[in-house]
C-alpha cells in the first residue's frame, strides 16, 4: 500500500474537518498562521484597527495558494491526490446524491467494506452508484482497508452492475484506490480473476456508464471499476498502472526517485486527457478537493449529470461498440 505523503505544519479548519498542510503548502501555512494570530490578537483587543491588514494578508494568502495550485508537479498532484481529508465515497454519497440504499456482498463469500455500492439518485435520475471507500479516521480506514479491494468486493461491484443492466439503470463508479489488496489471502480467492471479470462486466454493460477519478486511480484494482465509455476525473487527481513509490523502486531500486517517476509515468489529468486515457477534466475548488469539499462534489456532481444526459436514449449496442472503440483507439493512439 502508498503511505499517506508526510506533512508539515499546523492543523487548519476546512469543510472537511482538521486537515494538515502539504509539504510544498509550507509558505501558505505561515501565511495562514499569522492570519490565525492577527485575528486571535484583535480578538484581545478591539480597539485596534486591522482591517486594512488584514485583508492585505488574506488577499497574499489566496493568490499564493492559487499560484502554488496552478504550478503542481505531477508528484504534488499525487500527494494531493492521496490528501486524507479529500471527499470520500460517503462524502459523494451525502453531499451529491440522494435516496442512496446500500446493497452488500458478493453472494459467495463476503462484503468487502473497501468498495461500496447501492441504488441511489443524481438529480432525478435512478443510478447503481459504486465506489472505493477509504474511510476517514484510523478506525474506519481500518475497516474499509484504505480503499483496496478484495476479490469479494469486485465481486460485489459485478453482481450490481448485472443488477444494473437488468433494470435499465445507469452505473456511476467514484475511484480513489491505491491499488487492489495484494495480501496472500486475496490471492487466494482469485484476486486477478475477480479484477478481470469486473473489467469484463464494465465493457459489457448495456446501459451507461460514467466513471470519475476522484484520488488515486490505483492499477487493475481502479482499471476494474473504470472502464467506461466516459471516464472523468478531478484535476488533482492521478491514475496509473503503478504507484510512483512502486515504478521508482523497479527502475531505479530506490523509493527516493518516486517525483521522477510520476513525471514520466504522465498520470496526471492534463497528460491523460492528451493521451485520450479520460474524456473530461473536473475542475476542483483553489487548493485542492480537501479544502471545500461541498464545493468539489457539487462540481463533480454536475459534471456527471451532464455526462449522463448526454448518454440517455442510446442503446445497449452502441454503447458497447462505443466502450470498444474507445478503449482501442487509446492504444492505437500511443503507438503512432
Amino acid at each position: 500500500m502508498n503511505g499517506i505523503p508526510l506533512q508539515a505544519g499546523a492543523g487548519r479548519a476546512s469543510g472537511h474537518g482538521m486537515t494538515s498542510y502539504l509539504e510544498f503548502e509550507k509558505p501558505v501555512a505561515e501565511l495562514e498562521a499569522k492570519i490565525t494570530e492577527l485575528r486571535n490578537a484583535a480578538g484581545d483587543d478591539g480597539d485596534v484597527d486591522i482591517s486594512k491588514e488584514l485583508a492585505r494578508l488574506e488577499k497574499k494568502s489566496a493568490a499564493l495558494l492559487e499560484n502554488t495550485y496552478r504550478e503542481l508537479t505531477p508528484w504534488q498532484k499525487t500527494q494531493v491526490a492521496r490528501h486524507p481529508s479529500r471527499p470520500h465515497f460517503h462524502d459523494y454519497v451525502a453531499m451529491g446524491f440522494t435516496g442512496f440504499m446500500p446493497l452488500g456482498g458478493d453472494r459467495a463469500y463476503g462484503d468487502d467494506q473497501a468498495i461500496m455500492g447501492g441504488l441511489a439518485r443524481i438529480g432525478d435520475r435512478k443510478v447503481v452508484l459504486i465506489g472505493h471507500e477509504k474511510g476517514n479516521d484510523t478506525e474506519s480506514r481500518i475497516r474499509h482497508n484504505f480503499g483496496m479491494g478484495k476479490p469479494e468486493g469486485y465481486r460485489k461491484a459485478i453482481r450490481l452492475m448485472e443488477l444494473a443492466d437488468r433494470f435499465g439503470l445507469p452505473v456511476v463508479t467514484l475511484v480513489d484506490t491505491s491499488g487492489a489488496f495484494p495480501g496472500i489471502e486475496a490471492e487466494e480467492r482469485g484476486q486477478a480473476e475477480a479484477i478481470a471479470r469486473s473489467t469484463e462486466a464494465c465493457l459489457a454493460l448495456g446501459v451507461p456508464m460514467v466513471a470519475c477519478i476522484v484520488g488515486e486511480g490505483g492499477s487493475g484494482g481502479a482499471v476494474a471499476l473504470a472502464s467506461a465509455e466516459r471516464v472523468l476525473m478531478f484535476e488533482h487527481a492521478v491514475y496509473s498502472v503503478i504507484s510512483p513509490e512502486g515504478c521508482a523502486s523497479i527502475l531505479w531500486r530506490t523509493g527516493e526517485k518516486a517525483p521522477q517517476a510520476a513525471e514520466a509515468m504522465k498520470m496526471t489529468a492534463q497528460d491523460l486527457a492528451k493521451l485520450g486515457v479520460i474524456d473530461r477534466i473536473v475542475p476542483e475548488p483553489v487548493g485542492g478537493a480537501q479544502r471545500n469539499p461541498g464545493a468539489a462534489v457539487e462540481s463533480l456532481a454536475k459534471a456527471i449529470g451532464e455526462e449522463l444526459d448526454a448518454l440517455s436514449g442510446i442503446d445497449a449496442d452502441t454503447l458497447r461498440r462505443r466502450r470498444e472503440e474507445r478503449f482501442l483507439a487509446i492504444g492505437h493512439n500511443l503507438s503512432r
